[in-house]
């Protein structure tokens, strides 16, 4: 089997198990979703309420990031060359974005409830404990599931899914701890403000994961360069290689979706045979991919530097940029 066919068969793979979780997340939101309504409904609870509201948020955005992972599993090649991964950044900007419409949203509502504070309904409050019960004990498996996954194959919608859970499940917890309270303490006035005030918490989850969803996807969607450490895992590679080459004139690089790709910029002996050059530039290129995971190398040999081009600390003093 060639290298491509087998490079294809383990993207598809991957591929399809991001679909798998991605949906089965979906699922998971879905059916919690109807009897939470529901429990808003009954009980009154504004915090049950913009639970709701979120999760209807959340769910829309699982969607749009199951709908691109199907996309990206029939594959561009022919009309995307350097292929899909920007999909997964823009559906986690869109994942982090729905997190700040749910701020907004809970943060009002809440602001409401306390300018007009109203009691409970018992049993609508029961069944809201229920909820989020169960609520925390699968978001909790949905957010270590993803979490793992994302160690073994990082992606920025997998990052965002997991961050995702994460927060649903300290939110249906903050809602859990807010319903016991005010049911336990509902003799006393003080506990109409504990629902629209635990409220507050789940918009402090919602702010944090929201901002950092969407600093960490920006960058690559901008097309920023690698990080220093991977900027010095290069110059550490074109070390070893000293001998190969005459000049390093700049480095090119970029992240789309979990994918690398680096341009190298080398000047080379113009006496030497093109079957020389090339035969270095492989040695190169498999040494960085091997060390670089989910790489693509290209060595452009050039005399001269490169506009637009960032340049790299020397591997050695005596040699130029």
């Amino acid at each position: 089997m060639s290298h491509a066919c087998a490079t294809d068969e383990s993207d598809g793979g991957s591929f399809a198990t991001k679909q798998r979780t991605v949906l089965v997340s979906l699922i998971v939101d879905f059916v919690l979703w109807i009897p939470d309504i529901i429990a808003a409904m009954l009980s009154g609870s504004i915090v049950l309420f913009a639970d709701a509201l979120k999760c209807a948020n959340e769910i829309l955005a699982t969607f749009f990031a199951y709908l691109t992972l199907c996309k990206m599993a029939k594959g561009g090649a022919g009309s995307y060359d350097y292929g899909l991964g920007k999909f997964e950044t823009i559906t986690s900007i869109v994942t982090g974005a729905v997190m700040f419409v749910s701020l907004a949203l809970v943060f009002f509502v809440a602001v409401y409830r306390i300018v007009i504070p109203a009691e409970l309904v018992h049993e609508g409050a029961y069944l809201g404990i229920v909820l989020m019960i169960i609520g925390v004990c699968m978001n909790s498996w949905l957010w270590r599931k993803n979490y793992r996954l994302f160690q073994k194959e990082p992606s920025p919608i997998i990052d965002s899914q997991w961050r995702l859970f994460r927060t649903k499940a300290f939110s249906d917890f903050s809602v859990l701890v807010s319903l016991i309270a005010t049911l336990a303490f509902s003799h006393y006035a003080w506990s109409l403000y504990i629902d629209p005030l635990a409220s507050f918490i789940i918009a402090g989850f919602l702010l944090t994961s929201g901002y950092r969803v969407i600093t960490s996807s920006l960058p690559d969607l901008l097309d920023k360069t690698l990080d220093e450490e991977l900027q010095m895992v290069i110059v550490r590679h074109l070390a070893e290689f000293f001998d190969d080459y005459t000049a390093l004139h700049g480095v090119r690089s970029r992240r789309s979706g979990a994918n690398v790709y680096i341009e190298i910029f080398l000047e080379f002996d113009g006496n030497r045979k093109m079957s020389d050059v090339q035969e270095s530039i492989n040695r190169i290129r498999a040494s960085l991919e091997k060390n670089i995971p989910k790489s693509s190398v290209s060595i452009v040999p050039t005399d001269g530097l490169v506009p637009g081009g960032t340049p790299c600390p020397s591997p050695a003093p005596d040699r130029k940029l």
